[in-house]
């Protein structure tokens, strides 16, 4: 009997080209995984898009003196071209900056809202008096609190892969000019996370075949104690927040970014027929969500999106495996499209063929 597997796989920002990094731990497993569920007569659906807004394009975007849109423009066709080549084959490839991914993500946003699983709260955050502009997730950079990396971001260590408040660095600097940034008030809304600690234990437990290295890191992030996330950013590139007062501020990218998934099978469904297919692989509980990650993504697919999904509409199917890979290094290092430390895939490419690089990765 045809079984319905969905393929969600991880959105990269669109701040630079793919790397080996990249495809060797997402997308060359994820399409594999696709080609073999199609040749068993599955119903398959394998949905992506380029992550669009959040620091790492505006970063981008401030480096070369043009607009967030224009950089994340320049990548997503640059992501589709690279993924043509590769040959893999994503039902979709579609990008966070569309009308529909907008609508479906404030929509999410006021539901939450309205059911008081979100809550606004006045925090500390730093400010750099030289740029005059507050810094929001990776404009901070510093020492990571936890295992002494000296090169952490405000929102995630890449060394050990905790997920930060920038105000937790240790010697925290300012990414645009260098120098010691302050802190002062502002205030954002914040997702009870929580209120779904016990939910969310339960959830895990049950997941006897995910891979140990995700189930366990999950399970002690639970057990330590959840914290209520921000969920808002003081951007002016972003999906804005839907609420009257606050338009001026966006969505934090982790907490928007994930909805792609939902969204991209939504706007895949009104391209292919029937508007309404894609609840096939959302509410069928016999359907099979299968999310292709880094392990660095994953608090935000295995505590995040759950929860988002536990208080926005429970009769959508929770992530049934999260197959997290470890990094890829160059020299001792993690692959790092914003410190441009990488094996570019286009310059592959341009070189040799691609099904010898699938095959070796």
């Amino acid at each position: 009997m045809a079984e319905r597997i969905g393929i969600f796989v991880a959105w990269p920002y669109a701040n630079g080209d793919l790397h080996l990094g990249h495809i060797a731990g997402v997308y060359i497993p994820a399409d594999i995984f696709a080609r073999y569920h199609r040749l068993r007569g599955h119903q398959v659906l394998m949905v992506s898009g380029s992550d669009a807004h959040g620091t790492p394009i505006t970063v981008a975007a401030d480096r070369e003196g043009v607009s967030p849109e224009e950089i994340f423009r320049r990548y997503h066709h640059r992501f589709l071209e690279t993924y043509r080549r590769l040959g893999v084959s994503f039902d979709l490839f579609t990008h966070t900056h569309t009308e529909n991914h907008v609508a479906v993500s404030q929509d999410i946003f006021r539901t939450l809202n309205e059911r008081g699983y979100l809550f606004t709260r006045t925090q500390t955050q730093f400010y750099c008096e030289y740029d005059r502009r507050f810094l929001p997730d990776r404009y901070v950079e510093g020492t990571c609190p936890y295992c002494g990396y000296p090169n952490a971001r405000g929102d995630q260590c890449d060394n050990c892969g905790r997920t930060l408040d920038a105000t937790e660095l240790i010697d925290p600097r300012c990414r645009l000019c260098g120098r010691t940034p302050v802190l002062r008030e502002t205030e954002h809304f914040f997702f009870d996370l929580p209120a779904f600690s016990d939910q969310l234990l339960e959830y895990i437990e049950r997941q006897a075949h995910w891979r140990p290295n995700v189930q366990n890191f999950v399970r002690n992030f639970i057990q330590e104690g959840l914290k209520p996330r921000p969920v808002s950013r003081d951007l002016d590139w972003g999906v804005p927040i839907p609420v009257a007062g606050y338009e001026h501020k966006v969505m934090y990218v982790w907490f928007e970014a994930v909805i792609g998934y939902l969204s991209a099978s939504i706007e895949w469904a009104r391209h292919h027929g029937d508007g309404e297919s894609w609840e096939a692989w959302w509410r069928d509980p016999s359907a099979r969500g299968y999310y292709f990650i880094g392990k660095d993504n994953i608090p935000f697919h295995a505590l995040i999106w759950p929860a988002e999904l536990m208080g926005y509409d429970r009769s959508l199917n929770l992530p049934y495996d999260i197959p997290a890979s470890e990094f890829l290094n160059l020299e001792g290092q993690q692959f790092s499209t914003s410190r441009n430390w990488a094996v570019w895939v286009p310059d592959f490419l341009d070189r040799y063929a691609p099904d010898p690089l699938r095959d070796y990765l």
